[in-house]
């Protein structure tokens, strides 16, 4: 069975910062690429990072030079380093495991983060 569990979510304040885990089980992680979401009230899912089996990363335009994603392979785990967060930080962050040649995708549960002014 395939599991993706979110992790670190919480409330931030302005400028502040979380790191966001998402550990996977049941798949044989190293071969898959690893992308965060994030759905912030009444809007659309939208993309946030991405890094792919080789450790080659890319990023929204809105998060770019303050977000970093990595993965260690070792504990089956991804990554979202997140600084100097915004008012626009405010959503559900979603971690989603999936093959670049789109044949299979996992989901993790999703995990909320809140700005506070």
């Amino acid at each position: 069975q395939v599991q993706l569990v979110e992790s670190g979510g919480g409330l931030v304040q302005p400028g502040g910062s979380l790191r966001l885990s998402c550990a996977a089980s049941g798949i044989t992680f190293n071969n898959y690429a690893m992308t965060w979401y994030r759905q912030p009230p009444g809007t659309e899912r939208e993309l946030v990072a991405t890094i792919t089996r080789t450790g080659d990363t890319s990023y929204a335009d809105s998060v770019k030079g303050r977000f970093t994603i990595y993965r260690d392979n070792a504990k089956n785990t991804a990554y979202l380093q997140m600084n100097s967060l915004k008012p626009e930080a405010t959503a559900v962050y979603y971690c989603k495991a999936h093959l670049l040649s789109g044949s299979r995708a996992y989901w993790g549960q999703g995990t909320q983060v809140t700005f506070s002014s």
